[in-house]
């Protein structure tokens, strides 16, 4: 038998781009979209197209998806911003709507670790007020006396990605690097030759700082008042991150009164920004933010949204999502996101309905990580499975909160047969419940279902499996295979596992194409057998 399944929308998913992309963007997307345009910068333009029905829209800085136009956006799916920043997205509202928000935030990393280093050096070589003099005709050498790198203390503030490029960057340069991230284990630091120390330290000993920091209710002002007392009067402070976290106010103070020598400034507090008292000092140099305003930066912006954009509107997981539920995933865990969904699917099959409740355990070398998106995953194949249309990681757990559904994970240490293992337990309303094992095996990471209840299987989760569970006698293969031939069904494996010599027995068959249901009636009437079930594993 297969479960009944609803209809579903066969046309071409809609993906807006409200502001100016790389041509790359549009070969990333390729051909299965309909494409449309828009100024998102003009707000009734905006909610003008957002009204008239789309499933993504691209987005850069320029446009802000608040609430209003989220829910102006009629059946909208995918808000993709091609950079890192995502400060013009109303994430709470986004996630509250069932809707999926994605970045690019490893797309500027470089283009910004570089801009950071050019700043700190023009900086430290009054680079841009020497330039400028000179355009004026005005040869002043011993006006712009700089200082070195070399053997200097470079203090970075956020220790994250891009804060490592720049860290790799310097220590070429000759210079020592201290770094304060308080989430940042040392030893993931001391790989990297650098030393973790708190704030008050690296203020006191750097002779240059940059940071590298979101801004946060914890991070507005860091670098304040307080902390610009505590810094050498000959250090230069570099903020290529986020305005805000270095108050402008106080820096402008502290470098009149000399207790700082100078600033690389590409962010600001309030933007767009073309009136500071800062841009009047030959001690600071300034940039429009920049930070990711290179050729490179917005190519690869642009391709790793519409590739996540491609993997959203297909249901697939897409790592740079940053409202699915779960957190962070770890590596190690990501693999096994499809093979869950795939067990989880394979048991509503068998069990005819929606399970209300999905136990999965995690077992082996992967039970030492956070793995609670399984549980996420778990839901999202059992409802693919009963058809409810355009499942994702996003609304799959307000889905299943509807019909009844929890999800929950365990972990494990103890496992005899495999490195890792999973078991998806689903149980049903009516109290049918269903016990999946599955693993990942070898370096390809290949997915297999290792046990279907009390029945030992290897078995590939691909596209069309034939289940039959019948009692164990002579025969019964011949039937199978007699009855798929003349439906002209290729069988391309066959499994049979049994709990003993005459007991129940499982069958297990991957075939070629969709088993009907009029062949499947047929193959349980010949057989006998106490269930038959066709399962279309492909997305759907």
């Amino acid at each position: 038998m297969t479960i009944k399944r609803e209809a579903r929308r066969v046309a071409k998913p809609v993906v807006l781009i409200a502001e100016e992309l790389s041509p790359a963007t549009l070969e990333a997307l390729g051909p299965d979209f309909d494409v449309v345009n828009c100024d998102g910068a003009d707000r009734g333009q905006l909610l003008a197209a957002l009204a008239k029905g789309v499933d993504a829209v691209l987005i850069r800085s320029a446009t802000k998806m608040d609430s209003e136009a989220i829910g102006a956006a009629k059946g909208l799916k995918v808000i993709a911003r091609a950079g890192v920043g995502l400060d013009n997205v109303d994430i709470p509202a986004a996630t509250a709507a069932g809707v999926m928000v994605v970045n690019a935030p490893t797309s500027n990393i470089v283009s910004a670790a570089e801009l950071a280093i050019s700043l700190l050096l023009a900086s430290a070589r009054f680079i841009s007020p020497a330039n400028a003099a000179l355009r004026n005709g005005k040869w002043a050498r011993s006006k712009f006396t700089g200082t070195e790198l070399y053997e200097k203390t470079l203090g970075i503030v956020g220790f994250g990605r891009i804060g490592q490029l720049v860290a790799s960057r310097m220590q070429a340069f000759g210079m020592n690097v201290i770094a304060y991230d308080p989430y940042l284990q040392p030893a993931r630091a001391a790989q990297l030759s650098v030393k973790l120390v708190d704030l008050d330290e690296l203020l006191k000993t750097s002779d240059f700082i940059t940071i590298h920091l979101p801004k946060t209710k914890e991070t507005a002002n860091l670098i304040g008042v307080e902390a610009l007392k505590k810094v050498k009067p000959a250090v230069r402070i570099v903020n290529a991150a986020r305005g805000g976290v270095l108050d402008e106010a106080a820096l402008f103070d502290a470098i009149k009164e000399g207790r700082v020598a100078g600033a690389g400034l590409d962010v600001f507090a309030t933007e767009p920004c073309t009136d500071s008292p800062l841009f009047a000092l030959d001690q600071v140099v300034a940039t429009p933010h920049l930070g990711a305003s290179t050729d490179e930066a917005q190519e690869r912006a642009g391709i790793a949204v519409a590739v996540s954009v491609r993997k959203a509107l297909a249901g697939e997981l897409v790592p740079d999502a940053v409202n699915v539920k779960g957190g962070v995933i770890h590596e190690d865990i990501r693999p096994s996101l499809p093979l869950v969904e795939k067990m989880s699917e394979i048991a509503t099959e068998l069990l005819g309905e929606l399970p209300v409740n999905i136990d999965v355990s995690v077992k082996g070398e992967i039970s030492v990580h956070e793995a609670s998106i399984l549980a996420t995953s778990a839901l999202k194949g059992a409802l693919k499975a009963v058809g409810a249309e355009e499942v994702t990681y996003v609304n799959a757990p307000g889905l299943a909160t509807e019909r009844g559904m929890v999800s929950a994970v365990t972990n494990t240490a103890e496992c005899h047969e495999y490195r890792s293992m999973i078991t998806l337990r689903a149980t049903t309303g009516t109290g049918k419940a269903m016990s999946i094992d599955g693993t990942l095996m070898g370096i390809k990471q290949t997915q297999k279902i290792v046990g279907i209840d009390s029945f030992h299987l290897d078995l590939p989760p691909t596209d069309n499996i034939l289940f039959i569970r019948y009692v164990d006698r002579p025969g019964i293969i011949g039937i199978v295979g007699q009855t798929l031939g003349e439906a002209k069904v290729n069988i391309a494996a066959m499994q049979v596992a049994r709990s003993a010599a005459g007991g129940t027995a499982l069958m297990a068959l991957t075939v070629d194409s969709h088993v009907s249901e009029d062949i499947v009636a047929k193959v349980k009437k010949d057989t006998e057998a106490d269930y038959v079930h066709s399962v279309f594993l492909e997305d759907k």
